[in-house]
């Protein structure tokens, strides 16, 4: 019998996709459970249109991604900072800073969770960093930190 799955079902399958388990399982067990409904031809180009819908909405938010990267690799970000007398930082720049002025300056929305530092920048340079922008999808541009 085939059945659409309303929700994840481990060793089974995903949430709208289109299964085929015993008729037992899906009578018994599946359906009253509001696990699964069974697939009837309406309700399978129902669950059709979701997933071409659903692949479409990710293809269009790649697309987005590609072009935020993109977008973002041609910038440099300039940050100001009070420096000691050894030349390091009073304190540090975190993503979340680099955040703020990337939205300062160049109005770009960018998640600070998103921007990579392998540790807090604490000295007056350029340092090159990367952004996470979607899964797969890699952005790199650079930070430089000036005296304030």
């Amino acid at each position: 019998m085939k059945v659409i799955l309303l929700k994840d079902v481990k060793d089974l399958g995903k949430k709208d996709q289109i299964v085929e388990v015993s008729d037992g399982y899906g009578k018994n067990f599946l359906v009253p459970r509001g696990i699964a409904k069974i697939a009837t031809t309406g309700s399978i180009n129902e669950a059709m249109d979701k997933q071409k819908a659903q692949e479409a909405k990710k293809a269009r938010e790649l697309a987005q991604a590609k072009e935020l990267a993109h977008d973002i690799s041609t910038k440099r970000v300039i940050l100001k900072a009070k420096l000691g007398d050894n030349g390091k930082l009073f304190g540090a720049i975190s993503a979340k800073d680099i955040a703020e002025a990337m939205k300062k300056q160049f109005n770009i929305d960018l998640d600070k969770k998103k921007i990579e530092l392998d540790e807090p920048i604490k000295s007056q340079g350029v340092f090159d960093v990367t952004a996470k922008v979607y899964a797969g999808v890699v952005g790199k541009f650079q930070v430089e930190v000036q005296a304030q």
